[in-house]
């Protein structure tokens, strides 16, 4: 059985056999501010056809959706400044008197603050529900980054393309770079890198010293406070030595709540590998 887990001569880059998924596109928090005044705009041009066929105070309307398209497509944030935004043009462009924000009529002021409180109700609705959606899908990458972990361990693969598939897993896992590093000859060094990831001397300072203690770091954390990197050590019935690691620090969704339950679910797919491997040679 090919799969008990000697160490590879070098690093792999993200290119491994068995990846997972790459990192999807996302829009930065910036643009997705700067999308939602665009949308605040689009409707004011749409409010300014619509002023000659409607009364001015029927235009809130016009402002509940680029509320709800922000929530949807870029979270609570941007729906609440699109809000804001929508409230004060349209009191500016369309509340007499107009180019002020002054508000002459109470039924106005009264129309203002709707639209402020249903963009709000809106706007948590519609972020919530997309907030769900990611949930789903971010499940949905796991389950397939582990389903890929597991094919490779049940299929026996050899053991370089088994941790380049480990290292892809963790990246699908968690949608960040990651690195499997392995122990020769007493001395640790990346096995298998995916998604580009590369490790500064703190890095593999705190690499070193997790596999020593046999105890997990957390990225930007005393003493290691200089490292982007969370790492796992992986003790294998074969006395081959792996350490874990994930960049954790500045992760696009934010640190997971308890990234460990993922790392020990890839690690026991690893140490599943080198019991199996090592059967099979006592057999032989």
């Amino acid at each position: 059985m090919a799969s008990d887990i000697a160490v590879p001569s070098s690093a792999s880059g993200s290119n491994s056999q068995g990846r997972v998924s790459g990192p999807a596109t996302r829009a930065s928090p910036i643009v997705g501010y700067g999308l939602s005044v665009l949308l605040v705009a689009v409707a004011t041009v749409i409010a300014f056809v619509v002023d000659n066929i409607v009364p001015a105070s029927n235009l809130s309307l016009v402002y509940v959706l680029p509320v709800i398209v922000a929530a949807l497509s870029f979270g609570w944030g941007p729906a609440l400044i699109s809000a804001m935004l929508s409230v004060a043009v349209l009191d500016f462009l369309f509340i007499e008197p107009r180019m002020s924000f002054r508000v002459a009529s109470p039924t106005d002021l009264w129309s203002l603050g709707l639209l402020l409180v249903v963009a709000a109700i809106a706007s948590t609705v519609a972020a919530q529900s997309r907030g769900r959606a990611l949930a789903s899908r971010c499940a949905a990458r796991q389950a397939e980054a582990l389903h890929g972990l597991a094919h490779a361990v049940i299929q026996a693969e050899p053991s370089t393309a088994l941790i380049k598939t480990a290292a892809s897993a963790l990246s699908g896992i968690f949608d960040v770079p990651a690195v499997v590093l392995a122990e020769t000859s007493g001395k640790l060094a990346p096995a298998a890198a995916s998604r580009g990831a590369r490790l500064t001397q703190d890095e593999e300072e705190a690499a070193r010293w997790a596999l020593a203690n046999d105890k997990p770091t957390r990225a930007e954390t005393y003493p290691f406070d200089q490292s982007s990197f969370d790492f796992w050590p992986v003790q294998t019935p074969a006395n081959h030595r792996l350490v874990l690691g994930v960049k954790l620090a500045g992760a696009p969704d934010g640190r997971p709540q308890d990234p460990g339950r993922q790392m020990e679910l890839v690690a026991a797919y690893l140490a599943a590998a080198a019991m199996g491997g090592a059967a099979a040679r006592r057999a032989t």
